[in-house]
């Protein structure tokens, strides 16, 4: 069925701003060509644009060129202010960005043990809103909050998760009560896991598997080009996995005795121990013998993801992952070959610490441009669509 003239124009005009913030700013020459377009087509798309506060001229193409067909056309970047949150278990970190997500201003606070839901609260609340203030943004108009936990599919809320603290969940009504902004929240492993397919290491992958190698252990699934929750938002709890060479097996209130045994931050401080080196230097060492039995442990977890999912590509990102770089994935990369007959390549993350913070300004220039644009015309990759987890 061919499409009604308001619904072309609004494809096309979803299109050509796709483009300008792939591209940048675009002759309507070069707009154009890429769109296919006709020549009165996009001139009347351009004109509809700056009409509605999206585009404007931003510059001219070159000096030998003058008129209509030499103006530069670009987004309007400060249409729109976001901000992305990484809510960790005792730090939070801010990032405020432009809709274009340039980041404007940035910070990050420790939230200690002994805070208290509510002081901890208000120091992350306190944090972002400073941090607005310094990026010169008048408003929010999109939040995006990446915490540890599961994010329930049917409401998009974090669930409440035994071992977290009380005030992550606490955080996000806060902010929806105190900013007039749309708040979204995601696990943080989702997140990072958006970023490395769309800005890092899995640029070229459309499906993967990203381990999460911190504190806690976790994975986020890759499938299509989009990351999978689950049926009940539960999927890459891999640190419950039921593996050898721990203490028993894992319980429904507890991963002790699960691959978080064996590959969490207090597990590999302890077997750095066991080989005499320092926690905080042992990633960064070459003691063969000592990250050749880290990438042992390792490959259990990779060889189970990879014997169900066949994913191709396993990236290790977290605090270990980040730290091993990329003699530690090619150790895991090794033993993995020898416990699975599925070629599998395993690369270390390519955006270390930064990653959940990115993929959660990811989250929130979608869902802003979503917003502002209209809906999308093509599916994007990551957690767009009905999987944004929204508060």
């Amino acid at each position: 069925m061919a499409a009604s003239p308001s619904t072309a124009r609004a494809i096309n005009d979803r299109f050509a701003l796709r483009l300008l913030q792939d591209e940048g700013p675009l002759t309507a020459t070069q707009l154009k060509t890429l769109t296919g377009l006709s020549r009165p087509t996009v001139a009347d798309l351009v004109e509809r644009l700056q009409s509605s506060g999206l585009v404007h001229v931003v510059g001219e193409s070159g000096a030998e060129r003058r008129g209509p067909n030499a103006k530069l056309y670009g987004l309007v970047a400060d249409r729109a202010h976001l901000a992305a949150l990484d809510v960790r278990t005792s730090s939070v970190s801010v990032t405020v960005a432009d809709l274009l997500g340039t980041t404007l201003a940035e910070a990050s606070v420790p939230v200690g043990d002994d805070s208290g839901t509510g002081p901890a609260v208000e120091k992350a609340v306190t944090l972002l809103e400073r941090t607005v203030k310094e990026a010169g943004a008048d408003r929010l108009h999109t939040v995006a909050v990446g915490a540890p936990g599961l994010i329930d599919p049917a409401t998009g809320e974090l669930r409440d998760s035994s071992g977290l603290p009380a005030w992550h969940r606490r955080l996000v009504g806060v902010l929806q009560e105190r900013l007039p902004a749309h708040v979204l929240v995601e696990n943080e492993t989702n997140l990072a896991a958006v970023a490395e397919l769309r800005e890092g290491a899995a640029r070229d992958r459309e499906d993967f598997v990203l381990l999460w190698l911190g504190q806690g252990v976790g994975a986020a699934v890759v499938l299509d080009g989009r990351p999978r929750r689950g049926a009940s938002g539960g999927a890459g709890e891999i640190g419950f996995l039921p593996v050898p060479g721990t203490s028993g097996v894992p319980s429904a209130t507890g991963c002790d005795g699960g691959f978080h045994e064996l590959a969490c931050a207090a597990a590999v401080e302890t077997l750095a121990a066991a080989h005499g080196l320092a926690p905080a230097e042992a990633l960064a060492s070459d003691h063969a013998p000592f990250l050749d039995a880290l990438a042992r442990r390792l490959a259990i977890g990779a060889a189970a993801v990879a014997s169900v999912l066949d994913p191709g590509c396993v990236v290790l990102a977290g605090e270990t992952g980040h730290q091993g770089g990329a003699g530690l994935a090619a150790r895991v990369e090794a033993e993995l070959a020898t416990l699975s007959p599925l070629r599998t390549e395993v690369r270390p993350t390519a955006l270390g610490d930064a990653a959940v913070l990115r993929g959660a300004l990811l989250l929130a220039r979608d869902a802003a441009q979503d917003a502002l644009f209209g809906p999308p015309t093509t599916g994007l990759q990551g957690l767009s669509g009905p999987s944004i987890g929204s508060a």
